[in-house]
């Protein structure tokens, strides 16, 4: 499943927009941080869909002003999709996780640096988190986005709590 895809989709089941509309909505609703969306490829994935019948070309315009609507067979996607999505369970790539791989190359006090740091980044976030709810809603946007911020500030803070075991771990000899 590709996110740009359904995000693409749902940006245009309330009407026809060109791509800079849907990337300001896209924007609005900080996709970037969420759904590893390249916003450089709203223009890309508008026109491919359009090849293939998801969307219409309502208005020609050229460098991102034509505006596209949703087809019947584009709203079958996005339901297909959108289904898919709240079914399938993906494991959540990051980064830090190669790098964990690697910690037994690392001294203990380079590790329990990096621990700390992370620590403390994973509280900012945390703590941001929390500040967002209702947020979105002062500028159109449902209630429920507020579960995507908590479902967010969840996963920071297992995060957080694995970081805070591990410092004590690691100075106690126990890793790696």
């Amino acid at each position: 499943m590709s996110s740009t895809r359904i995000l693409i989709l749902g940006a245009l089941l309330d009407g026809p927009m060109n791509g800079y509309g849907v990337r300001r909505w896209l924007e609005a609703m900080n996709t970037e941080r969420w759904a590893n969306i390249a916003f450089g490829s709203i223009y890309h994935g508008l026109g491919k869909m359009a090849d293939e019948g998801l969307l219409e070309i309502v208005e020609p315009g050229r460098g991102g002003k034509g505006v596209y609507a949703l087809t019947e067979l584009g709203r079958a996607e996005f339901d297909r999709l959108l289904m898919e999505a709240w079914h399938e369970v993906r494991p959540i790539i990051d980064p830090f996780q190669v790098a964990l791989t690697f910690m037994d190359r690392l001294e203990k006090q380079e590790i329990l640096e990096a621990l700390h740091g992370r620590m403390q980044r994973l509280r900012i976030g945390v703590d941001s988190m929390e500040s967002l709810y209702g947020v979105k809603q002062r500028y159109g946007a449902p209630r429920h986005i507020d579960e995507n911020l908590r479902l967010t500030r969840a996963m920071l803070q297992a995060q957080l709590d694995w970081v805070e075991k591990a410092i004590g771990q690691v100075e106690a000899g126990e890793l790696p």
